[in-house]
């Protein structure tokens, strides 16, 4: 006789769980990465995949105790289309509409996007710039991972083989801006050479505070940029402080060289994006 899922989680829910818990299982919502390996010959084929776009518990945008929280199954059209994601995470909306064509947008996930843990994934950054919370569960129960400590080297995440990403909060803290941009090669359906989010809060007087500058496309990692934040923190966008901090993050990343672009470009161009979002930021 099969196991009854504890009281708080649903069947359906419990049942992906046994499925992850019984060996090797890539779960996919959208699948528009697995589908791209296994058509490019980039991955071997998983032996088992477990579906879960009919799991309706990770789907969903609300406001819970001052964060936004968007279920893992939210699609990137989902997001664009959320009244609550243009209110309270802008930034987020104009990410999603970055990836892919509308037929991506259509399938393709947040978690997806996450699990995937790709250093080009266009909303990682987004989520290191918002100091956002990964819940994640399984047999053992759920725990919460900052997503600062989730991503740990390419394409691999903190989330154990056994475990499903649920949902991500966004905290919203009063007075924060967060600002996003991306290159690539076009406009539009383009991988990624170089996303940059900025975050702040205004305090008054005070200056800024609580300064965020994460980057993707980079690194093997999206990775925040400590020594910029610190020229930022209790500062003011100013042409000098602009130029300062373009200068410090120059100077402080070590880019990845490959097919897309070269070091040296995405170290120039992030040191350009910094220096125009904060001049937007200052109105000069």
């Amino acid at each position: 006789m099969p196991a009854e899922p504890p009281i708080d989680t649903p069947r359906h829910l419990f049942e992906a769980y046994e499925h992850l818990a019984a060996g090797p299982t890539r779960p996919i919502a959208g699948g528009t990465d697995v589908m791209v390996a296994i058509a490019g010959e980039l991955a071997p084929v998983p032996e088992r995949m477990l579906d879960l776009s009919r799991i309706e518990e990770l789907r969903g945008i609300s406001l819970e105790g001052g964060s936004l929280v968007l279920g893992a199954r939210t699609t990137y059209t989902e997001i664009r289309r959320s009244a609550l994601c243009r209110e309270h995470l802008p930034a987020l909306v104009e990410a999603a509409a970055t990836i892919g064509a509308a037929q991506i947008q259509n399938r393709g996930t947040l978690g997806g996007n996450i699990a995937n843990a790709s250093p080009a994934g266009d909303t990682l950054p987004i989520l290191l710039a918002a100091d956002a919370m990964i819940l994640v569960g399984g047999q053992r129960g759920e725990r919460e991972i900052a997503a600062k400590d989730f991503f740990v080297g390419y394409r691999s995440t903190e989330l154990a083989p056994d475990e499903l990403i649920l949902q991500v909060r966004f905290p919203i803290p009063p007075g924060r801006e967060l600002r996003f941009r991306k290159v690539g090669t076009r406009r539009a359906q383009a991988i990624s050479k170089v996303v940059l989010a900025l975050a702040w809060q205004h305090f008054g007087s005070t200056g800024w505070q609580n300064v965020r500058v994460a980057l993707g496309s980079v690194a093997a990692t999206p990775v925040r940029a400590p020594a910029t934040e610190r020229v930022l923190e209790g500062s003011r966008p100013t042409p000098e402080v602009a130029d300062r901090a373009a200068e410090t993050l120059a100077e402080e990343l070590q880019p990845i060289d490959d097919v897309r672009s070269t070091a040296g470009y995405r170290r120039a161009v992030s040191a350009r994006i910094l220096h125009r979002l904060l001049r937007d930021a200052g109105g000069w």
